[in-house]
């Protein structure tokens, strides 16, 4: 039953969307919520994790550190091409370029699970990508658009650490310590994750409201674009780099699927309501195109897969 729900996401997002259109009002009043929000989905991450995980990176330290190259190296600059090719507004801009910062969504897993990819690599890569994040999300943002608006990087650094890395951090504790007693509310934890996402998406339309108009369109195809963009090259770079078929995969969805809460959380606090609207658009987006490449993978077979 919980694992129908949370498979059922891409509806709730949708539905959290148009309730934000209808209900903006009492919406509108959780804003603050948003960062106790993120740090519950942070800890739900952290819980599915243990601190001998962390061998896997020191094991596969290449094909990780390809992934974050991927990541960081492209997804940012592929939000800045995207804002200036489609002339976006600052706020709209920020906020694109914010997503592409932030480290692999906390949906990856699941869908790397569902696409038979390497889900022990995809749990690493969303790991190291998460800690990376502390310094790589406000340098890189600073970098692409701090010419257009002030970019407070130590204050996001300071953001990042509090509701991003110390829930990951206790939960990594509680789940290597207390994982044996803690395994029945574990099974809890996911849908309170899709939950979560989905009240910080309709809090985020509810906000902007007023800008859900012609605009809007436009982007949305900005969003479209930048996550099939990642998808993309983190699947050719990795075939690229003579990775097998099914690191390029996983590569893939970790590329393409950003932790679009905490770049909601950060556009929230630090740049206005419509930089965060990017955000919530890529939350909903990327989990359908997400789960529809997994679909496509699995239906290939793991014939395909197993080759290099």
């Amino acid at each position: 039953m919980i694992d129908r729900a949370v498979g059922l996401f891409p509806l709730w997002a949708v539905l959290a969307a148009a309730a934000g259109i209808l209900w903006p009002a009492p919406l509108t009043s959780l804003r603050e919520n948003i960062p106790l929000l993120l740090a519950l989905i942070m800890l739900g991450m952290g819980m599915t994790l243990r601190a001998d995980d962390f061998a896997r990176v020191v094991r596969r330290s290449g094909v990780i550190a390809l992934g974050a190259v991927l990541q960081f190296g492209l997804m940012p600059l592929l939000g800045w091409t995207l804002a200036i090719l489609f002339d976006l507004p600052d706020e709209l801009a920020v906020g694109v370029v914010l997503v592409g910062a932030c480290p692999g969504g906390t949906a990856s897993n699941l869908v790397c699970f569902l696409a038979r990819g390497d889900v022990a690599l995809s749990i690493s890569l969303t790991a190291v990508s998460t800690l990376l994040a502390v310094v790589a999300t406000p340098a890189l943002t600073w970098l692409y658009v701090g010419q257009r608006v002030p970019v407070p990087a130590g204050d996001m650094l300071v953001d990042i650490a509090t509701i991003v890395i110390l829930p990951v951090v206790v939960g990594v504790a509680a789940n290597t310590w207390w994982g044996a007693r803690l395994r029945p509310a574990l099974r809890i934890f996911p849908l309170l994750s899709v939950t979560a996402i989905a009240v910080i998406i309709a809090i985020v339309v509810a906000l902007n409201r007023e800008r859900v108009d012609a605009s809007l369109a436009m982007l949305g195809a900005v969003v479209v674009m930048h996550n099939l963009l990642g998808l993309a090259a983190g699947y050719l770079g990795a075939r690229f780099a003579r990775r097998s078929e099914i690191e390029a995969r996983t590569l893939a969805i970790e590329v393409g699927m950003q932790n679009s809460g905490l770049a909601v959380a950060l556009a929230t606090n630090f740049f206005g309501a419509a930089a965060a609207l990017p955000g919530a658009l890529f939350s909903v987006w990327h989990n359908l195109s997400g789960a529809a490449a997994a679909t496509w993978w699995a239906r290939i077979g793991a014939g395909r897969s197993a080759g290099a």
